[in-house]
């Protein structure tokens, strides 16, 4: 779906641009030291926008700390108290994040506006099924996907009517079927630049299933245009879940994984060895296709597509490239043998 395009510090957003990963911080506000550390290794996970609560005066001081140590674009998350917004503006952050509901009138609103405007500050109106405007609610009886599209129309709306332009807009419910069809409905009808994810996830393992199913299934509309995997675990993991999509859909580049799920004629730890593979190549940037089967069935046959793979054998493992046998390597070696067969294989392709 063609979206606006709004920038965010370097990064752009809409109108065609790559989609961004972004993921929160989630260190305590007082603690300037481990929000920088949590800053820096989302960077190393390939996140592309940090975002980071300013619940307070004092946790403004985040926002120039972070951009300085991280050098990534940084989003202030903001509720209830506007001027938390303008300061957050003028200490440097990249974009805001509001939900106008819940900023304490239209003419609040309409001061964060006229700051943003006149920096070139994008907002985010962040509309969840936690936090709809009353009427809706009643009018469409709950948080249904059209109440949640309304109520994102009617931010964004707001936001206009003050003249302001570069407005992204989220939709997000805890339901996967709810949240699908609200992004959905508002995609057809205007052409904010969408922010994508399913809210309260859950656990990594639950989270991930939802995540992957909601997020795939809206990006496999052409609907998305920047996502946050929402994860209760270690925000790296959400960067690394957004970019694992992505690389999924063919929509970003690194490594693509194929292993098999084992069966009686497997006679290697091929659990152990998938993780260390795909541990050892994961931070790869280029496509490249790489298959971890447990025996000679699955093996070359069956993961000919492969750029280069392994089928296992008695204690060793047999290594092939696009089908073809190309030699053997004992089970402690294989992850070894696959990096150097990949770098080489990315050096032919460049």
């Amino acid at each position: 779906m063609k979206t606006r395009r709004i920038m965010v510090g370097g990064i752009a957003i809409g109108g065609g641009a790559p989609i961004s990963v972004q993921s929160m911080l989630c260190a305590p506000p007082g603690d300037v030291a481990a929000n920088i550390a949590q800053a820096k290794a989302l960077k190393d996970a390939g996140c592309d926008i940090l975002r980071v609560a300013v619940p307070t005066r004092e946790s403004v001081a985040l926002i120039p700390a972070i951009k300085e140590a991280a050098g990534l674009p940084l989003v202030a998350d903001i509720h209830f108290d506007y001027r938390l917004a303008i300061m957050a503006v003028e200490a440097g952050a990249d974009k805001i994040r509001i939900n106008p509901g819940n900023i304490g009138g239209d003419d609040h609103v309409g001061q964060v506006a006229d700051a943003c405007g006149k920096r070139g500050i994008p907002i985010r109106a962040g509309v969840n099924s936690g936090s709809l405007d009353k009427d809706i609610l009643k009018a469409h009886g709950g948080p249904t996907p059209r109440a949640l599209a309304e109520s994102g129309l009617r931010q964004a709306r707001l936001l206009e009517r003050f003249g302001f332009k570069d407005i992204a807009v989220s939709l997000k419910s805890s339901d996967v079927a709810n949240t699908v069809a609200a992004y959905r409905i508002i995609a057809r009808e205007a052409d904010y630049p969408l922010h994508i994810g399913v809210t309260e996830a859950g656990t990594e393992r639950m989270g991930l299933i939802k995540s992957a199913i909601g997020i795939g299934a809206l990006l496999l509309d052409g609907i998305g245009d920047t996502l946050r995997v929402s994860l209760t675990a270690d925000p790296v993991r959400e960067a690394l879940a957004g970019r694992d999509i992505l690389r999924t859909l063919g929509l970003a580049q690194g490594p693509n994984f194929v292993s098999c799920p084992t069966c009686g004629r497997c006679k290697i730890d091929l659990f152990s060895l998938a993780e260390r593979v795909e541990e050892r190549l994961g931070g790869l940037k280029e496509n490249i296709t790489v298959a971890v089967m447990g025996c000679a069935v699955n093996g070359p046959g069956e993961a000919a597509h492969a750029d280069i793979g392994v089928a296992g054998g008695d204690g060793e493992g047999l290594l092939f490239a696009k089908g073809k046998i190309i030699g053997k390597a004992p089970y402690d070696s294989i992850p070894d043998e696959l990096e150097r067969m990949a770098r080489d294989v990315i050096k032919d392709k460049s």
